[in-house]
């Protein structure tokens, strides 16, 4: 079953993450997002892409019974070498405007995938949360570099390590979202913003994506990396291990 729902609409491609309960990412939601932008890179009728989540929920990050299922022998550097890795890079480099609407919790991979997008229109219920640390992980998804570009590197490790979350306004304060509204108007809002891009000039907009990305982002892809090397020093370790039986068995982990 599909977990991405894809509407073109006057130039507006919307991608709306749809995997109940809590739009969480599987290996196969995924490779459903890498093949839209793919295929949106090549459109000529697609002018802007809206990445959003069904219901209340935006995304909270990789699917845990996932990781649960691969075992032991689960790479997570080879896992992020072939899923979150490429998709962020996906999202920087297509030279057409990606505007995330965000329209509740958003949380660990998906708050990476957030970031990436260029535009941030948030929901009043929007909630914000790097979520690695809890389960004994490290930032990955470009978290470790685009949060911190954001918010300032003392923000980024306190909430890092506190695990708290990040509410819709003090994000807005913070930058990073640019706009907040209530959440009725979010479809509305976003759909505003994603028409007028529509008309725009995207051959500049794509060359102003390539300027950004060499200015402020120049070593992505080489930060993908090194968060895929830590995290698979992370994921091996005992800390990971209690976190996630933690979250399975729904109880606070005891971190030794």
């Amino acid at each position: 079953m599909a977990s991405l729902r894809s509407d073109l609409n006057n130039g507006v491609l919307t991608l709306t993450i749809d995997r109940p309960k809590a739009n969480a990412f599987n290996l196969g939601l995924i490779r459903e997002l890498q093949k839209a932008f793919k295929e949106a890179s090549r459109d000529a009728q697609t002018r802007v892409i809206v990445l959003t989540g069904a219901g209340r929920v935006f995304g909270a990050g990789q699917d845990i019974e996932e990781i649960v299922a691969g075992g032991e022998n689960l790479s997570y550097l080879k896992h992020l070498r072939e899923t979150y890795n490429p998709l962020v890079l996906q999202i920087r480099q297509i030279e057409k405007p990606v505007i995330a609407a965000i329209n509740g919790p958003c949380a660990g991979a998906s708050l990476g995938i957030a970031l990436a997008c260029d535009l941030r229109i948030a929901a009043d219920s929007a909630r914000f949360v790097v979520g690695f640390n809890g389960i004994g992980l490290v930032p990955d998804s470009g978290v470790s570099l685009l949060l911190p570009a954001l918010i300032g590197l003392g923000r980024a490790l306190e909430f890092t390590f506190s695990n708290q979350p990040i509410d819709a306004q003090k994000a807005l304060a913070w930058s990073l979202v640019n706009r907040v509204v209530n959440l009725e108007d979010l479809h509305m809002e976003t759909a505003a913003t994603a028409a007028e891009l529509s008309k725009g000039p995207l051959g500049a907009f794509g060359l102003s994506k390539r300027l950004y990305n060499k200015a402020v982002l120049p070593n992505l892809e080489s930060v993908l990396e090194y968060e895929g090397q830590i995290q698979e020093i992370a994921g091996k370790s005992h800390e990971h291990q209690e976190g996630v039986a933690a979250f399975i068995e729904k109880r606070a982990p005891k971190f030794q």
